[in-house]
């Protein structure tokens, strides 16, 4: 009985192949892309609080930029990190809530309402407890920097206690990030966005309807969708609204629909071969222009989306969020900044409001009848939401949307302070809570503490 040959099998190994053949087996491990984003953090820190802190710090004050007749891009290289590759990072996120919305866990109203209700609890309670503490007072526009979950640090500490968090819970709280990640957005757009210049904003929802009527016609060509996507980007860019909102909006727009159904592209690959083994290949004209049509098939036999979002996630997760964590996490910190009320607001947003906000909403939505309980109790609910409490990447990036130094650098140093002490309490609630024996599913799960 013959067996079918693993395709990789027959290609040709090169030396290059060799040399990067590690690093890519390294990136694809769940852990990779939160260790190296932790590298990089440590690196920051280190950097900015050593002798060498001022050289550092002026990196990221850099002027870049060009000039194309009266129009001027000339902005710091931080800003240009802020502004233009976390557009990526956003556009990742945008794909990413489609894939949920459409085929993910989402996508069933029944399913979705627990970790939605999770998440909206979890960005309400921490808005609220940092308003509580900070209301009336210059510091609080930073009301949206502990409402947002760093999915990247929870995948990575979810991956080192290994079996020990249910499955169940797992893809409870990525969908929680998810849902998570949307009202994040939403904060950004609505709460973060001033100045609207309405001739740029026109300029970019047009270029956003051409999008749209672009894929209505079926053009599959992706240098015509990043031409259109720089356009967009420059006109959100110029019209007040963040231009980050640009790749969350390019992301959601992503087709979700393969092309080529793989029944079809299986007939093309028989009729390759045939022509191939049969000594055709040598003599065929127009060799190039078949290649690419081979190639373009190839790639439509799985959707934009997926395609996009498997090209992009290395990129995003282990150059552009480390870049990032470089230059917004370098931070020279004073113990006396954690006891300000910006630092405390914070962190105690992150550690107490987000696991609160979670169980409470969680529970709510149970007993209204508008989710199902969840099948590993409610003790592991408000572990995975201690876990929830890492901000990181999106409460920097809201930090620096919301505040100016002073305030920024202490809002930061509550940021790492928080995220730090959140992924402590939620790493040791879930080793003590999984060695508990579970609940099972014919049994009621165990009710949250009075004091919720």
């Amino acid at each position: 009985m013959s067996s079918t040959p693993n395709s990789d099998a027959v290609i040709p190994e090169t030396p290059i192949d060799r040399i990067v053949g590690p690093f890519a087996r390294f990136m694809h491990v769940q852990t990779a892309s939160g260790v190296v984003l932790l590298v990089a953090t440590v690196v920051a820190l280190v950097m900015a609080n050593s002798p060498w802190s001022e050289t550092y710090l002026g990196i990221w004050k850099t002027k870049v930029g060009f000039q194309v007749g009266s129009v001027e891009f000339v902005h710091s290289l931080k800003h240009w990190i802020n502004d233009c590759l976390m557009v990526l990072f956003f556009f990742v996120i945008g794909l990413e809530v489609k894939r949920e919305l459409v085929i993910g866990e989402l996508r069933d109203v029944r399913k979705a309402a627990l970790p939605v209700a999770a998440a909206l609890g979890g960005m309400v309670f921490p808005a609220a407890i940092y308003l509580a503490l900070a209301f009336g007072g210059e510091t609080q526009r930073g009301w949206g920097i502990p409402m947002a979950t760093d999915i990247a640090f929870v995948v990575g500490c979810m991956a080192i206690l290994g079996s020990r968090v249910p499955a169940s819970l797992r893809v409870m709280l990525l969908s929680l990030a998810i849902a998570d990640d949307i009202g994040a957005i939403l904060v950004i757009a609505l709460g973060y966005s001033s100045g609207l210049d309405f001739g740029a904003l026109a300029i970019g929802l047009i270029g956003v309807g051409v999008v749209t009527l672009s894929a209505r016609l079926v053009v599959r060509h992706f240098a015509i969708y990043v031409v259109l996507g720089v356009v967009i980007w420059v006109a959100f860019h110029q019209s007040g609204i963040h231009a980050t909102i640009a790749g969350v909006i390019l992301g959601l727009m992503t087709p979700a629909r393969n092309y080529i159904q793989p029944q079809l592209f299986g007939s093309m690959l028989e009729t390759a071969r045939e022509v191939l083994e049969g000594g055709e290949w040598e003599s065929a004209t127009h060799r190039g222009e078949r290649v690419r049509r081979f190639q373009w098939a190839a790639r439509e036999t799985i959707s934009p989306l997926e395609y996009l979002e498997s090209a992009m996630h290395p990129w995003v997760a282990f150059a552009i969020m480390p870049l990032f964590a470089l230059a917004n996490a370098g931070i020279p910190i004073e113990v006396s900044q954690l006891g300000s009320t910006t630092a405390l607001a914070v962190m105690l947003g992150l550690v107490v409001g987000k696991p609160l906000g979670i169980l409470v909403f969680a529970w709510l939505a149970v007993k209204l009848g508008l989710a199902q309980p969840p099948d590993f109790g409610w003790k592991l609910v408000a572990a995975g939401g201690a876990l929830a409490g890492i901000g990181f990447t999106m409460a920097l990036f809201v930090s620096e949307l919301a505040l100016e130094e002073p305030l920024l650098t202490t809002a930061k140093v509550g940021v790492l302070a928080g995220s730090f002490i959140a992924a402590v309490i939620g790493m040791v609630a879930l080793v003590a809570m999984s060695s508990e024996p579970a609940a099972s599913p014919s049994e009621p799960v165990d009710s949250p503490p009075r004091s919720a």
